[in-house]
């Protein structure tokens, strides 16, 4: 049996600020509902997504795939180009100081790779180290490899087209010009880009 003190007692937590009691089916219930809470939130963090979803972004990547992509293409072809014209002058130019030092005489077709990449003698020989001999070079360091067309990464030179053959030398006017197909051929685009590009004259970048 309750006591009258028992029951003022409980009376007055009750009533006590910040406090509250709660019942067994009060607290049953609150339970039920934080657990169902609970399940519908993981139930929506991982749903997955939909198809449409899923349609929606390919559709978006393959817009930007369109765009990116050629633009991509035409500044890689830019650079290339733009190799090309550099290499063309620095090749030429290394010709034309093995001219002046030996006399006016260009490069010979047998051996001017190492005509232009090692020493030569005023006779434009290997060096005999002999007391007194005078000698010239080298005037670049390595050949660089054709930066674009249909012998891309060939560093050859020849005064005509071979296996292995990058660049065309015409050794009776000491021009050295890329080995680029004909006219009419894949690589005819490549000569208007470069000679758009350059002060070059298209018969000294096409064969003859």
């Amino acid at each position: 049996m309750v006591s009258v003190t028992q029951t003022h007692a409980a009376r007055q937590l009750y009533q006590q600020p910040g406090r509250f009691i709660v019942s067994s089916k009060t607290h049953t219930k609150w339970k039920a509902g934080l657990i169902e809470h609970t399940a519908t939130h993981n139930a929506t963090a991982t749903r997955g997504f939909s198809l449409i979803e899923l349609v929606i972004v390919v559709v978006i990547i393959g817009i930007i795939g369109a765009i990116a992509v050629p633009r991509m293409s035409r500044g890689s072809r830019g650079a290339s180009v733009s190799s090309l014209i550099g290499d063309l002058a620095v090749l030429n130019k290394a010709v034309d100081l093995y001219a002046i030092e030996h006399g006016g005489s260009f490069p010979r077709v047998a051996n001017i790779t190492e005509q232009l990449t090692g020493q030569t003698n005023d006779q434009g020989n290997t060096p005999t180290g002999v007391v007194g001999e005078v000698v010239f070079g080298p005037y670049i360091r390595t050949i660089p490899p054709l930066p674009i067309g249909a012998k891309k990464g060939n560093a050859g030179i020849a005064t005509a087209d071979g296996a292995g053959v990058g660049w065309l030398y015409a050794p009776v006017r000491g021009i050295i010009r890329p080995n680029l197909i004909k006219a009419g051929s894949v690589d005819e685009p490549l000569v208007a880009e470069v000679i758009n590009a350059s002060n070059l004259i298209r018969d000294d970048l096409v064969k003859p």
